[in-house]
């Protein structure tokens, strides 16, 4: 009855991994991630050539790259996904203090591509951002403190994940990375609410965060521009968020045609964190809203699926990434139209970046992981086990 219920698939005796996995992955969520992929595979082509010729380079290098980087990405999301969430929480710790030791490397051998601010390390042929691959870390680590706090006896789970929290928004602070602390605060505030912290702590510590943006308003120059040039009424037609918005109102319904684009050529960005307004210039509405679609049924079919899941650790976890996932997404596309300041953010799995594909491989794959259909056991039995 219980499988009736809560949709579990039963598990067989000596059953094979492959055949288990397949059996038991959300097949839906993983399609959408393909066909996200495959969206910026397409979007590449026509953003990465101008980059590659003011460059000097091939004009199809930034999309092999991207194939590379990315079919990394499909085989580490593909292994992850077959763990199971105690092998994932394991291998999330070992993860989580290597970004937390990257990030207190980054101020001495960090650099900043001229950005403003010092978010990689440089190997030459290529960078990486430690910050990408902290979030899928960082939330399972989290998810396994307040979980653990939930048992009898536990330690202060709450307690020790809002210490983590504070240590990490610190660290991504001094880079200076605002998108990612909020990204880090509205994770965890995810997880701990739904571990059932009261609604007013939640809402002190919300008037905390804005006090604290006021506060970095008035000392960071870096973040004070942003935040003035979304709040102005005019928008400057020389940067990039000008740029970013003309080119979607050119694009209107069905856009102005493959390869007609004209943003692609103004945008230094437009490959990564401006890349839907490529989509939007060149094939509209259209293909935004499709992009759209299947960002939704990633994370409406995840949390569904984790509302069936009794293990606390597991719909922590899960809900956790599968948040914290598509609000990137939310932010990237916010700043595109100007509802949201500049962040610096990329669109998971469409934007150009090394760092960003493999990471996001990460997190869907440990999203895939925690989601995949497993016996629940009886609710008897887990009540009886708390009790003890």
């Amino acid at each position: 009855m219980t499988e009736m219920v809560y949709g579990a698939v039963p598990m067989r005796t000596g059953d094979a991994v492959l055949p288990r996995w397949w059996r038991t992955i959300d097949k839906w969520t993983m399609s959408c991630i393909f066909l996200l992929f495959g969206v910026g595979l397409l979007l590449g082509l026509a953003a990465s050539p101008p980059l590659a010729e003011r460059n000097g380079l091939d004009p199809f290098y930034y999309v092999e790259r991207q194939i590379f980087f990315g079919g990394v990405a499909m085989a580490v999301m593909l292994v992850v996904s077959m763990m199971t969430p105690d092998a994932v929480r394991r291998w999330a710790v070992v993860g989580f203090l290597i970004t937390l030791v990257s990030l207190l490397l980054l101020p001495v051998f960090g650099t900043d591509f001229g950005k403003g601010a010092t978010r990689w390390f440089s190997f030459g042929f290529a960078s990486v951002q430690p910050s990408e691959f902290l979030k899928p870390a960082f939330v399972v680590v989290c998810a396994w403190m307040l979980s653990a706090g939930q048992e009898p006896g536990g330690p202060p789970g709450k307690t020790l994940s809002l210490c983590v929290t504070i240590l990490v928004v610190a660290l991504l602070v001094l880079q200076p990375d605002f998108g990612q602390s909020a990204l880090i605060v509205f994770a965890w505030g995810v997880m701990y609410f739904i571990a059932g912290a009261p609604i007013l702590l939640l809402m002190g510590l919300a008037g905390c965060a804005v006090l604290f943006g006021i506060g970095a308003y008035s000392s960071s120059e870096h973040f004070a521009r942003r935040i003035d040039g979304f709040l102005s009424p005019e928008i400057d037609p020389r940067t990039q968020l000008g740029y970013a918005t003309n080119a979607i109102q050119e694009g209107g319904f069905f856009g102005v045609g493959v390869g007609e684009g004209q943003v692609k050529w103004s945008l230094p960005d437009a490959h990564t964190d401006f890349i839907i307004a490529v989509a939007a210039e060149e094939y509209g509405v259209v293909l935004v809203s499709f992009i759209i679609l299947l960002y939704t049924v990633i994370v409406v079919r995840s949390l569904m699926r984790l509302m069936k899941e009794r293990d606390p650790f597991t719909r922590l976890a899960g809900a956790g990434l599968a948040c914290i996932f598509g609000v990137q997404a939310m932010i990237n596309m916010g700043v595109a139209v100007r509802l949201l300041p500049a962040k610096g953010m990329t669109l998971p799995f469409v934007s150009y970046g090394g760092s960003s594909l493999i990471a996001g491989g990460l997190l869907v794959g440990m999203l895939l992981a925690m989601t995949r259909a497993r016996p629940q056991g009886e609710i008897g039995d887990i009540l009886l086990r708390r009790g003890r």
